[in-house]
């Protein structure tokens, strides 16, 4: 058996992973600019909405904090400044969520061709996964509902004096990075026959190597304009993450089973 490798190497070898879906640029430039096409639509009605919400945020902080109206100057500012910062950060960690999302619904015809080709690169591709589009909206709803309790979650974390921002900041990453890593490698790994509770037991015992590839592809969309060029590379990624998670690719779905639940 293996030894287990350290959690610091996984991390970086599963932000590699990424790196090596980047790579798929140069050698599938054509089919990988096929899926900017949902992913430009998705960030265009996205973005319009953020910015709408960034110009209403001063009127939001003072509509929730009526009970700071009788107070001195500075200490209202630094409440209200407070909650803005809360309110922008949890509509960041929501978008990029929703962003993902969306982006896989609408795009579900163009991700598949791009993950499949990475599967054939690298060996036999695995069987048709079923569901198709119910599938594909239940995913994506799950996705948001998540996102949702996770941006809620580093919305409070934002409301604490001092570290609260950079505490919400780097909690909102890493929870985000989770949950994009385990929607974007589902195609994959429920084309080998895993359901969703053993795709995340899979996912939470090689927590260190997700969250590598969950966390940088979280950080590159947080870049202006990264999200767009960095969702095809992502969804080529996530090929390479099934790999790295389960390694013999060609074990069937019932194998696969047995292994993750043990």
């Amino acid at each position: 058996m293996p030894r287990p490798r350290a959690p610091m190497r996984e991390f970086t070898r599963g932000m590699a992973l990424l790196g090596g879906g980047f790579r798929y640029w140069r050698r599938r430039p054509r089919l990988m600019a096929l899926g900017l096409i949902p992913a430009a639509i998705v960030a265009t009605v996205l973005l319009v909405g953020l910015v709408a919400l960034a110009s209403s945020v001063p009127g939001i902080t003072v509509a929730l904090t009526p009970f700071a109206e009788g107070w001195p100057g500075l200490w209202a500012s630094v409440i209200r400044i407070a909650v803005g910062t809360a309110l922008i950060g949890a509509a960041l960690v929501i978008v990029a969520i929703s962003f993902t999302a969306l982006t896989l619904f609408v795009g579900e015809p163009f991700y598949e061709r791009i993950w499949r080709a990475v599967e054939a690169d690298l060996g036999e591709a695995p069987p048709a996964s079923e569901g198709g589009f119910w599938r594909s909206l239940a995913d994506s709803a799950g996705l948001v509902f998540r996102g949702i309790g996770v941006a809620l979650f580093a919305a409070l974390l934002g409301l604490i004096p001092g570290v609260g921002g950079a505490l919400s900041a780097v909690t909102a990453v890493f929870l985000t990075g989770m949950l994009l890593a385990d929607e974007l490698g589902s195609r994959a790994l429920t084309a080998r026959g895993l359901v969703a509770s053993q795709r995340r037991a899979l996912m939470r015992r090689h927590r260190a190597l997700t969250l590598g590839f969950g966390v940088a592809t979280q950080l590159c969309f947080l870049v202006p304009g990264g999200a767009v060029a960095t969702m095809p590379a992502a969804v080529a990624g996530s090929a390479l993450l099934a790999r790295e998670l389960l390694p013999a690719t060609g074990q069937p779905a019932a194998a696969s089973k047995q292994n993750t639940s043990a």
